[in-house]
């Protein structure tokens, strides 16, 4: 596995400790338990994988050497790298500006972009638009392309469904950079459309099986198809692709959901003429991280935090798995833990942040973090170091290390 080189301050002593322990007892992977860190009143249950993943390290690689080999020149990120706010902060603490917004607003003119200009392309990837015009303008693109490989795996296999004739379902956010950009990619090859949830699969599934009018499909999908799309000739054949941050279980679902659509119109024994199998697109990293959140349900904890970036989809999918067993509580950083009474926390269904009672008094207190793949480690050293200091603990973080399962 490749070592990335990241700014220093990205690295931790508390979680890449735990992270190193497991990768040495753990070297295959194959062990989902969550790890412990005991500090007498309190303890921290880890999930077995969290936190920064590959295409993410890969993003931070390249754009701080985009960073240190071009010094005096203007340096611009299409958008946030990563949806976290202390690497973005970071970034743009170096100069770098975002030409656009994460809803693909424009921040600075096309026409101020300059061909000597250095433009980082995020780790979502970009539209094949954004990518001529950037042509147009003379900028280099492929020196400072952080497309995370697990995102251009989707786009190629999107590529090869669209040679056999497959229409391409995309399970993601419409709105979300990685969805905009695969569906630039794979309208180009295929007649393409974007579904959000099981709803929707549920509704694409009555048009298939004749239960409801054509209208009503334009209705429910408006704006989330290719230009010429025929429902009623392009859904007889059909591949499933995923925005990789979504839950893959969900994903999942959506695909046998409508295979076995599929098989309710023209019969088991033709399914495979109508949906190709896609399991293959599922991120790995994501996967292992929603596995290992779920295998923290055999535990009992008092409360569960997640640490991340209130806009990124991988940890918004971590608290929605937590909280149907555990009070969870969702931080950007360890500024929310106020105080031993209250916090603030981000509701992902009324997407606010709000101020929280908690209860910090149970002995021994027991805390299940896990943090988005977006997020530092050492934020997440931060998060630990505050609630021990909001309990009054202070047993030595290496005696902590040195005892943990």
């Amino acid at each position: 596995m490749k070592t990335f080189v990241i700014p220093s301050f990205y690295r931790s002593p508390i979680i890449s400790a735990v992270k190193n322990k497991r990768k040495l007892n753990d070297p295959r992977k194959k062990d989902f338990s969550p790890s412990l860190l005991d500090f007498g009143t309190v303890q921290f249950w880890f999930p077995r994988h969290f936190g920064f993943c590959y295409g993410v390290e890969n993003a931070i690689e390249i754009s701080y050497k985009a960073i240190a080999e071009n010094p005096g020149k203007r340096i611009y990120l299409l958008s946030q790298i990563i949806h976290n706010p202390s690497v973005n902060e970071d970034l743009q603490s170096h100069g770098l500006d975002f030409i656009q917004d994460t809803l693909g607003n424009q921040l600075i003119p096309w026409s101020e972009i300059m061909a000597e200009d250095i433009i980082i392309i995020p780790a979502f990837g970009t539209s094949l638009e954004i990518e001529v015009k950037l042509n147009e303008i003379g900028v280099q693109t492929n020196a400072y392309n952080t497309t995370c490989p697990f995102v251009e795996k989707v786009w190629n296999r999107a590529v090869k469904l669209g040679k056999s004739d497959h229409t391409i379902i995309i399970h993601g956010k419409y709105n979300h950079e990685e969805t905009r950009a695969t569906f630039s990619h794979t309208r180009q090859n295929a007649p393409s459309l974007v579904i959000k949830d099981i709803m929707e699969a549920e509704k694409l599934s009555n048009f298939i099986l004749g239960k409801v009018s054509l209208e009503q499909f334009n209705q429910d999908f408006e704006g989330k198809y290719s230009e010429n799309f025929n429902p009623e000739k392009d859904l007889e054949k059909i591949g499933v692709v995923n925005q990789t941050t979504m839950l893959a279980t969900e994903t999942q679902e959506i695909t046998d959901y409508l295979r076995q659509t599929m098989i309710d119109k023209y019969g088991k024994e033709n399914v495979k003429d109508h949906i190709a199998e896609t399991r293959d697109t599922l991120c790995y990293a994501t996967n292992d991280n929603q596995s290992s959140t779920i295998g923290l349900f055999d535990i009992e904890a008092d409360i569960a935090l997640v640490v991340g970036g209130y806009n990124s989809s991988n940890t918004t999918h971590l608290v929605e798995l937590l909280e149907q067993k555990f009070t969870t509580y969702f931080i950007n950083d360890e500024t929310k833990l106020h105080a031993k009474e209250e916090w603030s926390s981000f509701d992902i269904h009324r997407k606010v942040e709000e101020k929280v009672k908690v209860n910090l008094n149970n002995d021994p207190l027991r805390i299940i973090i896990s943090s988005g793949a977006s997020c530092p480690d050492v934020t997440v050293d931060r998060v630990i170091q505050r609630i021990l200091e909001l309990t009054e603990n202070d047993f030595p973080i290496e005696e902590a290390l040195r005892g943990m399962k």
